[in-house]
């Protein structure tokens, strides 16, 4: 399928944060596939999309289950022959089915079971930094290339080492360390990419009250997309290799 449209995948994309990401890069010349683990949950979001007047698509990608990336990559690859996008929006928070609050017992590093640690590593870091090096080739085919690892504020090591941070008494062993690994790979995979067109940013989507975010967080679902869909959308004079949140860079 021939289109001048920016084509962007977004991994768990059907829900939350995801689908509202791709509310925001919809309407900006932008085909969106809609990857999810379950295919038709993918295929409702991408209707709703097709509904509200948006080009979109859905394919089956689980980020932990290298099996689907080698599909997804053979389907893009055939219906569109490359990518312009990839957001790795999806990711887990494993520790919020055994605490009851930051920094609570469970999930501290003296306490914090392996499973945990590795269920937690395997979707965040691993699983992401897979989907990324399979679909890399697509996106090298691309005019403009832009990859977004959705991270979080929770990943700065800086800011919680410091006393003084807004997030220092907020510690979530598993999710924190995994995030400031992605964070790691988009330090380096931009290194890699340097004098090429891709440009990889780590995004902070903020506090969102999504199920992974809760109630008590004090961004709307609505704002949740917009870090992710600026960095998918940086002109050739934009950052690479940076951490933001709706334009302001953050700490590592």
């Amino acid at each position: 399928m021939k289109t001048t449209q920016r084509i962007a995948l977004i991994s768990g994309g059907n829900r939350g944060l995801g689908y509202q990401t791709a509310l925001e890069l919809a309407p900006k010349n932008t085909l969106v596939i809609i990857g999810a683990r379950d295919a038709e949950k993918g295929a409702v979001a991408a209707e709703d999309l097709r509904a509200k007047g948006y080009a979109a698509d859905s394919v089956v990608v689980d980020v932990a289950d290298p099996s689907t990336h080698e599909a997804a990559f053979d389907w893009i690859k055939s219906r569109y022959g490359r990518l312009d996008i990839l957001i790795n929006n999806a990711g887990v928070w494993k520790e919020s089915a055994t605490s009851s609050s930051f920094g609570s017992r469970d999930a501290t590093p003296s306490t914090l079971s392996m499973e945990v640690l590795r269920e937690t590593f395997e979707t965040n870091f691993f699983g992401t930094v897979a989907l990324t090096q399979r679909l890399l080739p697509l996106i090298r085919k691309s005019p403009a290339g832009r990859i977004v690892n959705v991270s979080s504020i929770m990943g700065s090591l800086t800011l919680h080492s410091d006393p003084s941070s807004p997030i220092y008494g907020y510690n979530v062993f598993g999710y924190d360390t995994s995030k400031a690994a992605l964070n790691s790979f988009t330090i380096h995979l931009a290194h890699e990419l340097r004098g090429t067109s891709i440009k990889v940013n780590s995004a902070h989507p903020g506090w969102v009250k999504t199920d992974m975010g809760g109630g008590g967080a004090d961004l709307e679902v609505s704002e949740g997309g917009k870090t992710s869909a600026l960095l998918a959308l940086l002109p050739s004079d934009g950052p690479t290799g940076g951490f933001f949140h709706l334009g302001q860079s953050l700490p590592w």
